[in-house]
């Protein structure tokens, strides 16, 4: 290509067709001194839980919002894992309830010790949060009528159940049954607590035998499962209630759908352990969102005192 193609494929302009008299561009940004003048001391960070983002679909938005939201995600529907005290503020009226059986608490009486001593994880816990165990107790007033709750905490030990747990779902029975109220569980847990051996696996035959007399006392259970649901509480009394119920997407089974897959070497159904699966499959009466949650409950339990 010759040297003239070459100007004219460039728009190359000859510099004595260029107007020499033009005003230079003006710049929207001009720097005044040359670097970052400013100390690591004085930086200021921006501090951490101010956003949240969904695990699902990836969407970004601030944690404020999401609490209004009840921990929904706006954009997929998502439904955020949530402690004791988010339950408790969404279905008491006016976020008002009062708590029970608080004092007690978990002791490694049989000396267990794994990478390290049961009552070393239970003081870093106790150190960290103010839970006391897996399971927190309250009652109040739902829409205007009273009801007793028992909701796991995951933060604790991954909602394990143990001694305390039986020991406390056993004396919220026997509230209910005095008070003649009905009795709610929400269900949070990977299982029986490991460092607690047999004595865990005996609140599965406590907690089952305690919701007995709760039937010949003629009052409702609700069992609302939320993500995850596995092992003993899942064998025992999160499938026992009068009306079973789950959040969108939970995932609840027995063993984990890993262990499942490994042991039966086949591809698992899409969706398997899904709220909507095992809604599917008639192992859950209704699947509600968190939103609707407290309105829905309160109509349902208006036709058992029918």
């Amino acid at each position: 290509m010759s040297e003239e193609e070459l100007k004219s494929e460039n728009n190359y302009i000859p510099e004595e067709d260029k107007n020499t008299d033009a005003e230079p561009k003006q710049r929207w940004f001009q720097r005044l001194r040359k670097n970052i003048q400013t100390t690591t001391s004085e930086k200021k960070e921006v501090p951490e839980g101010l956003w949240s983002k969904c695990p699902d679909c990836n969407y970004i938005c601030t944690s404020s919002e999401l609490e209004e939201n009840l921990f929904v995600c706006p954009k997929c529907g998502y439904h955020h894992r949530i402690g004791s005290e988010d339950y408790f503020k969404i279905l008491f009226d006016d976020k008002a309830f009062k708590e029970h059986f608080a004092n007690i608490k978990s002791v490694d009486f049989l000396g267990f010790t794994d990478l390290k001593s049961y009552q070393k994880r239970l003081d870093d816990i106790y150190s960290k949060t103010d839970l006391k165990d897996s399971m927190r107790v309250a009652s109040g007033n739902m829409n205007g009528a009273p009801i007793i709750i028992a909701c796991m905490d995951f933060a604790f030990i991954g909602g394990s159940l143990g001694s305390v747990m039986g020991e406390k779902f056993s004396r919220a029975v026997n509230y209910a049954i005095d008070k003649k109220i009905p009795f709610m569980v929400i269900s949070k847990s990977g299982g029986a607590r490991m460092m607690e051996s047999a004595f865990s696996l005996m609140q599965m035959a406590k907690t089952s035998a305690k919701l007995s007399e709760l039937s010949d006392a003629q009052l409702p259970y609700v069992s609302l499962l939320t993500d995850p649901t596995f092992g003993g509480v899942s064998a025992s009394f999160a499938m026992l209630g009068d009306i079973n119920i789950a959040e969108p997407g939970a995932l609840i089974g027995f063993a984990g759908p890993r262990i499942i897959k490994e042991t039966i070497r086949k591809d698992l159904p899409k969706g398997f352990q899904r709220s909507e699966f095992l809604l599917d499959h008639g192992f859950l009466d209704f699947i509600v969102d968190r939103k609707t949650l407290k309105d829905k409950l309160s109509v349902m339990l208006r036709h058992f005192k029918v």
